[in-house]
């Protein structure tokens, strides 16, 4: 997922802490249902309201992202998304809509369900909504938001973080998060292990970590892609830095 600018993203944090009690605000949620079919819209719309909750429809993601609805949550329908997950959580993280997603789709296969979910999608959906099955699975999505926004929590200021360094304290977290030593980063970056705890210093410093350990985890939980594929030979380099010390 793209990464927005620092301000941006304080800005977003802020936006979430705001809103207080998430349980209560999950309250009969607003459902924003995405649907180009008018007709799939008005009847996801009456289920809503039949269900005790506000519904709020859209013709695609662009009228959405316009209206930057701030409580909720977004169903949308699989059709709009063009086989690309990761865009739509782009287009949404522009738009500052950090609100839990649900995917539906009339004919899920094994791979889009997994891809949504590992997109970041909080729940797949079969279409058409039965009342019954939709009342059920709406009193877990409600228990599960709460979650869903923390966890969306710690990755906007784990990102806001990670923001603050330099391109080559990057690289260093980002080998190091592979598990290399000062070492094995040395030479994957081609440059002395001296040159790589000082990246390392003012990287933990940056980033308030008092072990490395700490550092770590904020990278992950960011989520950002790692820029490099391992080596098939890291593991190898590792055990031989071992035996040198």
């Amino acid at each position: 997922m793209s990464l927005t600018h620092p301000k941006r993203m304080s800005e977003d944090l802020t936006g979430l802490e705001k809103r207080g009690n998430l349980a209560a605000m999950m309250q009969n949620p607003t459902i924003h249902f995405v649907d180009s079919d008018s007709r799939s819209r008005a009847e996801h719309a009456r289920l809503a309201y039949s269900l005790g909750s506000h519904a709020e429809v859209y013709a695609d993601c662009e009228e959405l992202c316009l209206s930057r609805p701030q409580s909720g949550l977004i169903l949308i329908c699989e059709d709009m998304l063009g086989g690309d997950v990761d865009a739509l959580f782009r287009q949404l993280e522009r738009a500052e809509i950090f609100l839990p997603v649900v995917i539906a789709a009339r004919e899920p296969n094994l791979e889009s369900v997994v891809d949504a979910i590992k997109g970041g999608a909080l729940y797949y959906l079969q279409l058409p909504l039965r009342r019954e099955q939709f009342a059920a699975i709406l009193d877990q999505l409600m228990e599960e938001a709460e979650a869903h926004l923390s966890a969306r929590r710690k990755l906007i200021e784990a990102r806001q973080r990670i923001a603050q360094l330099s391109k080559r304290e990057k690289e260093v977290l980002d080998w190091l998060a592979s598990g290399c030593s000062n070492k094995l980063i040395a030479r994957h970056l081609s440059i002395s292990p001296r040159t790589v705890e000082i990246h390392r210093a003012n990287m933990m410093d940056k980033l308030g970590a008092d072990h490395a350990a700490k550092a770590v985890r904020l990278w992950l939980e960011a989520e950002l892609p790692s820029a490099h594929e391992e080596d098939t030979d890291t593991k190898e380099d590792m055990q031989d830095l071992r035996r040198i010390g």
